[in-house]
This record gives structure tokens, C-alpha cells and sequence, in this order.
């Protein structure tokens, strides 16, 4: 990988579009640090628990929710929005008509998203400023009058612009920087927060002896979790597939063989995050009558099912470990359509070796996706629940989890390969050479 960001660098082109990118992440930080006023900065931070949802949130946004500044919500608005409109491809024909139509189909997808992602913006904002009423993170609340009036608007109009702000960035960087605008954003974010979690475990080795021997077994983990997340996010299962020979008038075309790639990691973080967010409904929806699961409401029987949905719940656990296998398979049948697939090979001649055209091919499609899709559900889940259990037996948090882990890590391959895409287009050899 650092080959490749070294030949890229000696290119001019790609240099400029390196330091472009490098300087997007640059605004991106420095807008995580612009505060939105009218907030209490120590209540805000005492709400980022370890088992909450504004915990991994927080994460994301590289410490801007905790600090409750413009990039607070960061681009969480979008990244549901864009699931939105991928799960409405489904059930409605205008909108999977777009997405067979090219790059102008994609154009308007994405500015449907973007529409999408607005609205989505301004109802969290509006619903994370309630939030922050009724725990009394609001310097002036809405019975203050024309103060609290005021607060609420500013706080929310901050809110919104901090997301189309993020949004926009992304773009930039789609047009003239190295990737994708929005992995590229989400990666800096957490990498932003890596050092203060790095900086807590060390300090957990000084305070306990015990945590003195498990924290380097958490480095330790985290290389093999590296390793693992790279291995499967490159692995693939290839279907092999012969085409027959045909001839055209003197040309005899086709006979040629190759095969269709079904990546084990298909869905990537998708399911992780379709779970994750079924899993803290609870909680929200509790949260907004004055019940965290702190004994603080009085309420006995409420504050018992908010802990049940917990983090440090036993019963989180299993549930986000059969939701995140269950996603997995759902988000697949939306992406891949095996009937299509088997069609388009019988229309141009081709034909999976010892299998027959038509329903036995596609039947023979779906068979494979289901072992390969099996196979990927259970390393996510795995992957998205080792944190939890290794803090249930060690006591220790890791911030940065298998998710964080795995947006790392396929931002990361990501943008190497779209490093070489570009070298390769650049240095090719001339069929005159």
C-alpha cells in the first residue's frame, strides 16, 4: 500500500489530487472544532457513555458530537438516506429505473439523496436538540421565551449546515481528489479519535496491573482483526463461466472463459449499521421521556427493558448477532438478482461449465450466494460483536471496534485501488512501444 502512495505522489496529477484531498480533510477538522453556541459543552460530554449510540456516533465523527460542534451530526444524515433510497430502489420502478440508466440515472439518485439527506438532517437535528433540552445541555430552553426560542433555532440551523457542509466536501473530493468524498471523510473521523483512545487504554495500564497484561493483547488483537478484515474483505468466491463461439459475417466471436466474482464481505458494513440502528431504537424512543436506564426516571419496570438494550446486556448481544446475519442476507437479495444474472448469460452465449441455461443456472447462482453470503454474515457478526464481549469479560473498552475496523479498512483498500486505476490509465504502454 505505501508502494502505491509512493508511485502515486511522483505523478504530478495524482499529486494534486493527493494534497486536494489532504486539504479537504483539513477544513473537515477544522469545522469539527467551530462549537455551535448556546451549549454546555460538560453535559454534552457526560451523555457519550460507553454502551450508548452516541458513544459509536461519536467515534465517527472524530469527537465533534461530544464537543457539540457545527460537524456534530456529521455524515450520519446522508449515510441513511442513502440506504433509504437503495431500499425504495426495490419497491418503487421509477427509482430502479434510474439506477439501470447510467451516469445520468446515478446523477439523479444521487441528487435525491442528497434531497433526502436534508430532510433527514433537520428532523435529527431537531431531535438531538431535544435531546440536549431535556438533559439540560441547552444553555436557554424553550420556557426561557425569545431566548430559548432563539437557541433552538440557532442550534438546529448548525446543525443542518454542518451536514451540507459535509456533504459538499464529499463532493469536492469526488470531483478533483483521490476516492470516494464520503468513505474519505468518515475514515478521517475516526482516525481523528484513534490517538485519544490509544492515549485511554494506556492509561488504563498505569491504574490496574490486570489491564497492565490486556492491553497489549488488545494490540495484539486489533493486527490479527487487521489482518482478518483484509482477508475477507478481498475474498471472493468465482463462478467459472465458458462463452460460446458464434460468427458474425467473417468474424467468428466469443469462446473465451471467465467467471463471476461474489465477494464473501458483499454487503460490507451495511448490516452492521441496518442493526445497530433497529438496536438503539429503544433506548431513543425511552430517552425522549426522561428514561436512560439509570435508575434517574423512577420507573423500575422502563429503566429495566432500556438496560435490557444495552451494551452490557447479554441479550444486546445475541440480538444484534442474529439482526446483522439477517441484514446481511435482506441487503443482499436487494444488491444481487441471480434470475437477472442467468438471463444476461443466455443472451450473450455464455454458460457455467456442467450447468444448464436458465433455471438450473440461476438456482446454481443463488445455492452459491448462500453459502458465500452465510459465510460474510457470520464474520460481520462476529466482527461487530467481539468488542462487547471482550468488555463483558475484560472490563475494558475498545472505542474503536470490529465496525470502525472494518470503514477502515475497506476505505483503505478502496482508495489504493482507485490509486492504481489511475496510475494505470497514466503509464500504460503505447501499442507502439
Amino acid at each position: 500500500m505505501f508502494e502505491v502512495f509512493r508511485n502515486a505522489w511522483k505523478d504530478t496529477n495524482l499529486r494534486k489530487k493527493i494534497l486536494y484531498t489532504l486539504f479537504i480533510i483539513v477544513i473537515f477538522r477544522l469545522g469539527s472544532n467551530i462549537f455551535v453556541p448556546f451549549l454546555d459543552m460538560s453535559v454534552i460530554s457526560d451523555l457519550m457513555g460507553d454502551e450508548s449510540l452516541l458513544s459509536f456516533l461519536d467515534t465517527m465523527t472524530g469527537g465533534s458530537l461530544s464537543n457539540g460542534t457545527l460537524l456534530a451530526m456529521s455524515i450520519t444524515p446522508y449515510i441513511n438516506a442513502s440506504i433509504i433510497i437503495q431500499l425504495l430502489a426495490v419497491a418503487i420502478p421509477a427509482l430502479e429505473k434510474l439506477q439501470k440508466e447510467g451516469d445520468e440515472g446515478r446523477k439523479k439518485l444521487n441528487t435525491i439523496t442528497k434531497l433526502t439527506s436534508l430532510g433527514l438532517a433537520i428532523f435529527q437535528a431537531i431531535g438531538f436538540y431535544a435531546l440536549l433540552n431535556v438533559r439540560g445541555a441547552v444553555k436557554y430552553s424553550l420556557d426561557q421565551g425569545f431566548s430559548g426560542i432563539l437557541a433552538a433555532i440557532t442550534i438546529v440551523i448548525c446543525f443542518v449546515a454542518g451536514a451540507s457542509l459535509i456533504i459538499w466536501l464529499g463532493d469536492q473530493i469526488n470531483e478533483k481528489g483521490i476516492g470516494n468524498g464520503i468513505s474519505i471523510i468518515l475514515f478521517a473521523g475516526i482516525i481523528a479519535r484513534a490517538p485519544s483512545s490509544v492515549f485511554a487504554l494506556i492509561q488504563s495500564m498505569s491504574a490496574d496491573m490486570k489491564n497492565a497484561i490486556l492491553v497489549p493483547v488488545v494490540g495484539i488483537i486489533f493486527v490479527i482483526m487487521i489482518g482478518l478484515v483484509v482477508l475477507m474483505t478481498n475474498a471472493e468466491r468465482r463462478i467459472p463461466v465458458q462463452y460460446a463461439k458464434r460468427v458474425v459475417g467473417r468474424k467468428m466471436y466469443g469462446g473465451q472463459s471467465t467467471f463471476i466474482p461474489i465477494k464473501v464481505a458483499m454487503a460490507g458494513v451495511m448490516p452492521i449499521i441496518f442493526a445497530m440502528s433497529v438496536m438503539a431504537l429503544p433506548q431513543t424512543i425511552c430517552s425522549f421521556f426522561g428514561i436512560y436506564g439509570d435508575g434517574s426516571s423512577g420507573n423500575d419496570f422502563w429503566e429495566g427493558f432500556v438496560r435490557l438494550f444495552s451494551q452490557s446486556s447479554w441479550l444486546y448481544a445475541i440480538l444484534y448477532f442474529l439482526l446483522i446475519i439477517a441484514f446481511n442476507y435482506f441487503y443482499i437479495a436487494i444488491q444481487y438478482n441471480p434470475v437477472e444474472i442467468a438471463n444476461n448469460l443466455k443472451k450473450n452465449n455464455g454458460a457455467i461449465p456442467g450447468i444448464r441455461p436458465g433455471k438450473p443456472t440461476s438456482d446454481f447462482i443463488q445455492n452459491s450466494l448462500s453459502k458465500i453470503s452465510l459465510i460474510g454474515a457470520m464474520f460481520l457478526a462476529f466482527i461487530a460483536i467481539f468488542p462487547i464481549i471482550f468488555r463483558q469479560l475484560s472490563g475494558i473498552n475498545i472505542a474503536l471496534g470490529g465496525t470502525t475496523m472494518l470503514i477502515l479498512v475497506g476505505v483503505a483498500l478502496e482508495t489504493v485501488r482507485s490509486l492504481e486505476s489511475q496510475m494505470m490509465m497514466r503509464h500504460h504502454k503505447g501499442f507502439l512501444e
